[in-house]
């Protein structure tokens, strides 16, 4: 029998932090007398008291989790959290039923950034704060869970860095403060210098703050209809290079900070990242100069450069039409949204990181079957992969892609136009953001979609967030037995 009750303590606690965390958008819209601060209010309130109530019930003398415990730890954050986070677009603006408010939250906390608020121009600002304060609290729980837990879990090869640094020795919770403190302490950092960043570039103090919350994060939520395309220009280069901060692994940040800036230079995944986006912008820079006749290059260049870095990193902000560009740039952003970002960061999608084991591992394959008698390890940094991490990386390569094609065909049968299906399963259970369809709204809300079709959707941001295997191992009847 699995004792739950550490793993329900430490979610209380959690609910009563994001209870805790709705007082700074309630101060907000008391401070500009909108009466939309008593939702903020009231769901502060049953977060505090319902989170109060869990930890008192399940108070344990168990300093560490076992790994039954971790996977359900990290499935039930996922689903509760999004579950308290909704009550204040539920209890308060802009007033919507219980789909949308849990689809904005699980969007808000997955980092995903689709919306389900056909008018953001209108909303309060406690309400835009609150969208942006879940956004940046899941990119800082996504960093943790990826660092702390899913090596420890084996999930899609995550063993692999049970050695970069941070090694957690099969105690899970023991060196968990130290970690979070420490990437915490970079996650704000970051995240203060892009506001600061943002009001010398022209940025009222309430929209760069919202924007460098949900840029760090890589989440993509704007309190725009227009989204980043409010503001063009030098913002938008801006966000570009605190987008790509953020879409590096946090452990080189802590080791920077630390004083050892080599591992940072010397990572292959940074390495591979950024020349992946070199090439995507300099072929859909070159596409739409010469192919489409483009008049203006700077332009041009910018635009690229925004799109392309945060759509690769899940963030997903919108400067207009992608479509427009032509089919070929926009099947290369769809191709640079299913890598995503590093291991280790706020990004979303595979990572950089598998498709490395993967190139790694298809190379090897193909030099044994030339030579069938020689060894070829797969190495990656210099030092040979284990068995176990090539394996869990093709069975994450294997149970992603087939999620993703079955997310699309039953979108499709919804009702959803196909182009629509297929751009929606992109967007959620890779955690990347926009969608391109008929049903979209003007402002790219998905209010219009059928509550079937956004149901699907919650479950693919909540598949892709908790990369897959996390999910259908608790899923397993196994996993209950022993």
């Amino acid at each position: 029998m699995i004792d739950i009750r550490p793993v329900a303590n430490t979610i209380g606690k959690l609910v009563v932090t994001l209870g805790a965390a709705m007082s700074l958008p309630m101060l907000v819209d008391y401070a500009h007398d909108d009466p939309n601060w008593k939702s903020f209010l009231e769901s502060g309130i049953l977060c505090a008291v319902i989170g109060s109530l869990i930890v008192f019930a399940t108070r344990s003398n168990e300093k560490s989790l076992n790994l039954q415990q971790a996977f359900l730890l990290t499935n039930g954050l996922w689903i509760v959290l999004p579950l308290f986070g909704a009550l204040p677009f539920f209890l308060g603006a802009p007033h919507v039923g219980f789909t949308d408010a849990f689809f904005e939250s699980m969007s808000g906390l997955s980092t995903t950034g689709t919306t389900a608020f056909p008018s953001l121009d209108t909303l309060p600002k406690g309400t835009h704060l609150w969208r942006g304060q879940l956004q940046w609290l899941g990119g800082l729980g996504i960093i943790v869970v990826a660092m702390i837990f899913l090596p420890v879990m084996k999930v899609g090869g995550m063993q692999f860095f049970r050695s970069e640094g941070f090694d957690t020795l099969g105690k899970i919770l023991p060196r968990a403060f130290d970690i979070a403190r420490e990437t915490t302490l970079v996650y704000v950092f970051i995240t203060v210098a892009c506001a600061v960043t943002f009001i010398m570039l022209g940025m009222n103090g309430f929209d760069a703050v919202f924007h460098a919350l949900t840029t760090c994060s890589t989440g993509g939520f704007s309190n725009y209809d227009a989204s980043f395309g409010a503001y063009p220009g030098a913002p938008q280069l801006a966000a570009s290079f605190f987008t790509i901060l953020a879409a590096l692994p946090f452990i080189r940040m802590v080791q920077l900070v630390r004083g050892d800036a080599m591992p940072l230079f010397e990572d292959v995944q940074v390495r591979a990242f950024l020349r992946w986006l070199f090439y995507a912008i300099a072929v859909i820079v070159l596409y739409r100069l010469v192919w489409l006749g483009a008049e203006n290059p700077f332009h041009v260049m910018r635009e690229t450069v925004f799109n392309v870095v945060t759509l690769t990193a899940g963030s997903g902000f919108g400067t207009g039409d992608v479509t427009q560009w032509g089919s070929f740039p926009f099947a290369i952003l769809i191709m640079m949204g299913m890598i995503g970002g590093c291991t280790g960061s706020t990004t979303c999608s595979i990572k950089v990181f598998r498709y490395l084991v993967l190139f790694k591992a298809v190379r090897a394959q193909i030099r044994r079957m030339h030579s069938p008698h020689r060894v070829f390890p797969v190495m990656l940094e210099g030092r040979p992969l284990d068995r176990e991490v090539v394996g869990s990386v093709m069975a994450y390569f294997t149970t992603f892609m087939l999620s993703f094609g079955l997310l699309i065909v039953a979108l499709a049968l919804t009702g959803l136009h196909p182009r629509t299906a297929l751009t929606g399963a992109w967007a959620t259970i890779a955690n990347i953001g926009p969608i391109w369809g008929p049903e979209v709204s003007a402002n790219g809300a998905v209010d219009q979609f059928p509550t079937a079709s956004k149901w699907l959707m919650v479950i693919g941001m909540f598949l892709g967030r908790l990369e897959v295997l996390s999910v259908l191992v608790v899923l397993h009847p196994r996993f209950w037995r022993q």
